[in-house]
């Protein structure tokens, strides 16, 4: 087959599946958003674009999203004109619709399935909006706003052949009757490569040989975002910190995130990160700081390597899109602390590969983290039902990868 995908961002989602589809003898191409020539990468042929223009501006603030939307979808379809005039007819499309690209391409191919990675469908309750009331509240304006942010989700569902989406939770925000049209496979984690080693004695520091010098008795409770924001629950461990570093007088905490916002709404001034730090900074001593380290953004590398030094890794989330760091800690064997959040819900179960605690409960979290710090034992029996989990069920190659190749293919 001759096989397109589109992503603002390539590969995204699809950096396993499209190499993987290369290696299967198929032709595979990509559209993404980048103002540099075409490139081969790992067999696939990476066809650049750009949008023409920005959005408007004093535009009605409900309609900047679609409008948004509608500028890099025209950008896409007239990429996509010139490629039928060099005559690529591809068979299938697999794009991530999310940022609009893929609308009109069955305009230009209407010949070629289209499938779509199915991440999220908007809801003004039961989700994320209005999970956390000190930061999201609904009104009927915002019930407005939301339904004019599915708009794009509704036009693909028009056009959309299949879909696919990483959890069960994920898929069932989308309705009926797409929503018999979503396979549930996740993107896939690679758990030859994270799998549990010994502790490392040194976290390199970028570009040089040794960074932070790690005492290999030391407990070490990690939390990880790609920003520090409350939609992964930053507030709620930030507010458990002073009784997590009270109680366990010898523990490091390990932060990293960088201080920008993915998710939801910046703060008036300022960033979450320092908000946060001023509101418990005063609860804990000069002493019990020097053990919070904050990291900023780290490589995958630096990554996996704080994750193995870690001995609890707490991951909070409103109910929203599953983070990978949380399924790769698993497969690292880590005794987590997760929210009793979903997806969260669909990995982990309480008290058997992992502890559950209310996402609003600093004390709750605070007392997991002791309680796991101070089981060696349980910890361990977490750690490995963990891992086995993530093996089972969510291994890259034994059971994502092929489970995609059949997606893929059954959609010739």
């Amino acid at each position: 087959m001759v096989i397109l995908f589109v992503h603002q961002n390539f590969p995204g989602q699809f950096k396993h599946l499209a190499p993987a589809l290369v290696k299967r003898g198929h032709k595979v191409l990509a559209l993404t958003i980048k103002d540099a020539p075409p490139i081969d990468w790992m067999g696939v042929r990476v066809i650049p674009y750009m949008p023409a223009r920005g959005s408007t501006a004093n535009i009605h603030p409900w309609v900047v999203d679609i409008e948004t939307k509608i500028i890099r979808a025209e950008a896409a379809f007239r990429a996509a004109v010139a490629l039928r005039g060099q005559g690529l007819r591809p068979d299938l499309i697999v794009a991530h619709p999310g940022w609009g690209e893929s609308l009109f391409l069955k305009d230009v191919w209407p010949e070629a399935k289209l499938a779509i990675y199915c991440e999220f469908f908007y809801h003004p309750t039961g989700a994320d909006v209005g999970f956390d009331p000190e930061f999201s509240t609904i009104d009927l304006s915002e019930v407005c706003r939301l339904r004019l942010k599915n708009l794009n989700n509704e036009m693909h569902f028009q056009v959309a052949d299949a879909a696919l989406s990483p959890t069960q939770w994920q898929a069932s925000t989308f309705p009926e009757p797409f929503r018999s049209k979503i396979t549930v496979v996740h993107d896939g984690i690679n758990t030859r490569q994270l799998k549990p080693e010994p502790r490392p004695a040194f976290l390199p520091a970028a570009g040089q040989a040794l960074g932070l010098a790690i005492d290999p008795d030391r407990p070490v409770v990690t939390f990880v975002n790609r920003n520090l924001e409350p939609y992964r629950g930053y507030h709620s461990f930030m507010r458990a910190l002073p009784r997590i570093l009270r109680e366990n007088p010898r523990a490091a905490v390990f932060i990293v995130g960088a201080d920008g916002v993915s998710y939801g709404s910046a703060p008036a001034s300022g960033t979450w990160k320092n908000i946060f730090i001023q509101e418990v900074r005063s609860q804990i001593s000069d002493e019990d700081w020097k053990r919070v380290t904050f990291f900023g953004h780290l490589d995958y590398e630096r990554f996996v390597l704080l994750i193995r030094l870690s001995t609890v890794h707490v991951y909070l989330t409103y109910p929203f899109v599953l983070s990978w760091s949380l399924l790769e800690a698993m497969s690292l064997g880590c005794a987590i602390v997760g929210s009793r959040t979903p997806p969260v819900q669909e990995v982990i179960t309480d008290a058997e590969n992992g502890l559950l605690v209310d996402f609003f409960s600093p004390e709750e979290i605070a007392q997991a983290v002791a309680r796991l710090l101070a089981n060696t034992e349980e910890r361990a029996q977490f750690g490995t039902v963990a891992r086995d989990r993530v093996v089972q069920n969510y291994d890259l190659e034994s059971i994502c990868i092929p489970k995609q190749m059949q997606w893929v293919e059954s959609l010739r």
